[in-house]
């Protein structure tokens, strides 16, 4: 069994892009001036500091989409922190998206590009002169996949009367790769993808006004990697100011590594592709194999050899240290923190390899002198299947109790606002590849709470009256948290700031609190190391 740290960079290849598939059909702008100076009353025209740009209508949202925020890090910009995109003169079309990041695509193939770093932007349809909230949503998938096209946040643009900025960025190899021959600024290695999420915060900081969005009220949001980069971004220096409150979804952002190791790891993966060493005929050697090749190889490496590539790294000026180490320290933005998790997290990961009665001791040897305390709380006999168990083994240990071990930290600087989603019939999303039907229920297992934000009818089967008003106060928390740094609103069952380890359960025709350390058996992990 590979450790739990393992397991979440191996999952891009194993199961596939773990953020949902939503037609993106609304990309939004208001009016600005043409070519020639003169002011432009056509509603989807809108100027940006490199060059105007054209969207279109749709239902009531205004869209833009594939515009760029930094030149294609392609050629000689390959591993190199990002640039500005080049000026044009003439309306460029923002009716589609741009190329997703090169990543995995159907079953042995790849898709994408690496001409990638392009964003999307929704506004509610009225022009009127306002500067309305703003939400930056970043993507999830293990920084191996997925994109920020895959998401329609009609619902929250027009509950919370706000603009919404979906986001790309360098994914895999060749965002994340930290091999001292392509290093950068000083000697840093990797977090290429990371700095492109920050060079597209500045570019919403400096051109969201033009859209009708207000560049001093943006939250950052995200899923699972999405999450974890938010983690980052609250104690990366490079973020400063570019942000006024966070929303984590699923995050473990305890799987970050440090600086050491991954040198390590991108000096044995470019060995595999040919390029062994560390000078600067490395660089060389590696900017000159084709994209393709580099995704082709992270996978089979990371798959084959059960040792992946990093994410984000930390222990350098741009991420100075351990994200959960800066949130205890009370080092986190001072900003408002939306966060939680889903009850049963790790069902769509083991459903993938179920395990027996006989491997679950053997999985639990991973824990080494704590299995035995492991196997008591989680005894075999408690759960209709052992695949199950080790589920809420996984889910507690990696998501659910690091989840509320940084609500409880994140309070020392500002308000924090917890919440479990639990609808136990959640419904399984087709992007997944999960099997359907599952061997045993998956409850309310990782991703599964993205519909109910963005598009609940992209589910297989038609949502219940109470899946859909859930839904409904899903949006409307999300929404109000953006607005004002709390989600309570008018009509709304009250959500109380986090104290203890309380956490506002959402779930279907309810309205309760639950203790999450208690429930998930935090006490125990909390005296666990990550293996």
């Amino acid at each position: 069994m590979k450790s739990d740290k393992s397991w979440w960079r191996d999952r891009g290849s194993r199961v596939g892009v773990l953020v949902v598939a939503v037609a993106a059909a609304f990309t939004a702008v208001t009016a600005c001036s043409d070519d020639s100076g003169t002011p432009s009353n056509d509603p989807v025209v809108v100027r940006t500091q490199s060059g105007p740009v054209r969207g279109k209508l749709a239902g009531n949202a205004r869209s833009f989409s594939g515009i760029p925020y930094a030149a294609a890090p392609t050629g000689e910009l390959r591993w190199k922190p990002p640039v500005a995109p080049a000026l044009w003169s003439q309306e460029r079309d923002a009716t589609k998206p741009g190329d997703k990041c090169l990543q995995s695509g159907a079953p042995g193939g790849l898709a994408g590009s690496e001409d990638c770093l392009f964003l999307n932007v929704w506004t509610p349809k009225s022009t009127a002169p306002q500067r309305r909230p703003v939400m930056v949503w970043i993507h999830g998938g293990a920084f191996a996949a997925g994109t920020g096209n895959e998401y329609n946040p009609a619902q929250l643009v027009r509950a919370g009367d706000m603009l919404v900025v979906t986001i790309n960025y360098r994914l895999g190899a060749l965002g994340f790769l930290g091999h001292p021959a392509v290093a950068h600024d000083d000697g840093q290695v990797g977090n290429f993808g990371l700095m492109d999420q920050q060079a597209a915060l500045r570019w919403v900081h400096d051109n969201i006004a033009a859209f009708g969005g207000d560049p001093a009220k943006v939250t950052i949001a995200g899923e699972s990697a999405g999450a974890m980069s938010v983690c980052d971004h609250l104690v990366s220096p490079g973020s400063e100011r570019l942000f006024q409150g966070a929303i984590l979804e699923s995050g473990p952002c305890g799987l970050q590594v440090d600086r050491q190791t991954a040198v390590a790891r991108s000096e044995e993966y470019a060995a595999a592709l040919g390029c062994p060493g560390t000078d600067a005929g490395v660089a060389r050697c590696l900017r000159a194999l084709p994209a393709e090749k580099l995704t082709e190889k992270m996978l089979q490496y990371t798959g084959g050899a059960g040792v992946g590539l990093p994410g984000p790294i930390f222990g350098q000026p741009l991420l100075p240290e351990d994200p959960i180490a800066a949130f205890r320290g009370g080092r986190a933005a001072k900003v408002p923190v939306l966060i939680g998790a889903n009850h049963d997290e790790f069902t769509n990961f083991v459903v993938m390899q179920p395990i027996t009665a006989e491997q679950y001791p053997e999985q639990l040897k991973m824990f080494g002198p704590h299995a035995d305390a492991v196997a008591a709380q989680y005894p075999l006999a408690a759960y209709p299947q052992p695949s199950l168990a080790w589920a809420a083994v996984m889910t507690d240990h990696i998501f659910v109790c690091p989840t509320a071990d940084m609500a409880k930290s994140l309070v020392r600087t500002a308000p924090v606002y917890s919440y479990e989603f639990a609808d136990a019939n959640a419904a399984p999303l087709p992007i997944l590849g999960l099997p359907n039907p599952p061997p045993f229920p998956l409850g309310a297992a990782h991703a599964f709470e993205l519909p109910y934000l963005f598009d609940l009818d992209q589910i297989p089967a038609p949502a219940t009256p109470a899946q859909k008003d859930l839904s409904d106060k899903m949006i409307r928390y999300w929404a109000a948290f953006v607005r004002t740094g709390d989600p309570n609103s008018r009509g709304l069952p009250d959500w109380p700031r986090h104290t203890g380890d309380q956490a506002l359960v959402l779930e279907p025709e309810k309205s309760t609190t639950t203790d999450l350390a208690r429930t998930h058996h935090c006490d125990l992990w909390s005296g666990i190391p990550t293996p």
